[in-house]
């Protein structure tokens, strides 16, 4: 687990969640028995390579795709398998930014944030020109610009258009998949900024989802790192920074690029391609690119165990290296 221990206070649980896509040998397991839990007004960042199963645990959380087995909490509500009418009330306090924001092209801007917010029913009548055009401030657009559409917009214009569009519905509780990766970097230190700005000003707790290292310690309050659908480690960012413990965790940091071209590149400890989920290694998944992989890494699946305060591990032979 991660975050609090404690579920009174924690907007989201989710207890061995695994995912499957597929039927029979072409069957793959693209979340394996995850469990952690977001504190209410927390960050938790989630880190991995490609393939790595972050969206898809992303998407599960929220209930947008089937889960195969586990048990998914929303404020101490059950939601794994509510139907599209049973998860309607819980949609407004859940929502999703998505990389590519995949705005209508032939649709008015201002006319996507009034039909999220017809859909939700919110601020009706004379209130919600107003309400529009205060959502267009709040991500730092001009509101003259409710009229325009999408093609009309640079990139980080548009990536402020998805963030509106998700909090038009006034949720508690966002997924942010990959926000910044299609975007230029002075672009996403702007669009960094915001989302720390609105998740003050509004009370937020974010599941951001990342490759960009620096970016996640920079925002969150803890991580969990995961590989072939497995978490490898979970910490509170501080720590997991400056004491990573897992020989997946090390690489990844070690393999993160330096912005100071007179620092030496750290060696990259980590190589090869991550195997098919098709065909996922036996015992821990990691061990065909590990350098510490024994024998008996291919015969055990090693648990998440408890290293230190809301720390925690899946290496059996953590002690020996």
């Amino acid at each position: 687990m991660t975050a609090s221990s404690s579920g009174a206070s924690n907007m989201l649980n989710v207890q061995a969640l695994s995912v499957e896509f597929g039927k029979g040998e072409k069957r793959v397991r693209a979340v394996a028995n995850v469990s952690l839990s977001i504190q209410a007004g927390q960050t938790l960042g989630l880190v991995g390579e490609s393939g790595s199963g972050k969206s898809t645990l992303g998407r599960a959380v929220i209930n947008l795709i089937p889960i195969k087995q586990g048990l998914i909490q929303f404020k101490g509500q059950s939601i794994q398998g509510l139907s599209v009418s049973d998860m309607r009330p819980l949609r407004r306090q859940m929502q999703m930014i998505f990389q590519d924001p995949s705005l209508n092209p032939r649709q008015r801007v201002g006319e996507m944030l009034n039909e999220v917010l017809e859909t939700h029913g919110l601020h009706k009548g004379v209130l919600r020109t107003p309400r529009i055009h205060e959502l267009f401030q709040l991500v730092g657009l001009n509101p003259e610009h409710a009229s325009r559409f999408p093609h009309e917009f640079s990139g980080g214009q548009k990536q402020r258009l998805g963030i509106a569009r998700a909090l038009a519905a006034e949720p508690q509780f966002i997924v942010a998949d990959e926000p910044l990766s299609a975007l230029d970097m002075s672009i996403q230190a702007q669009i960094v900024n915001l989302l720390i700005e609105l998740k003050s000003s509004l009370g937020l707790t974010i599941l951001f989802i990342s490759h960009d290292l620096d970016v996640v310690e920079y925002v969150c309050d803890h991580v969990v790192v995961m590989y072939l659908g497995h978490v490898m480690e979970t910490a509170p960012t501080d720590v997991l920074f400056s004491k990573p413990l897992h020989p997946y965790t090390k690489a990844l940091l070690a393999a993160a690029p330096i912005p100071d071209p007179g620092q030496p590149a750290p060696q990259v400890v980590l190589h090869g391609e991550p195997p098919s989920p098709m065909s996922p290694p036996s015992g821990c998944v990691f061990r065909t690119r590990c350098l510490h992989a024994t024998e008996e890494c291919s015969l055990q699946t090693p648990a998440l165990t408890q290293m230190g305060a809301h720390h925690s591990v899946a290496c059996i032979r953590l002690s020996e290296i």
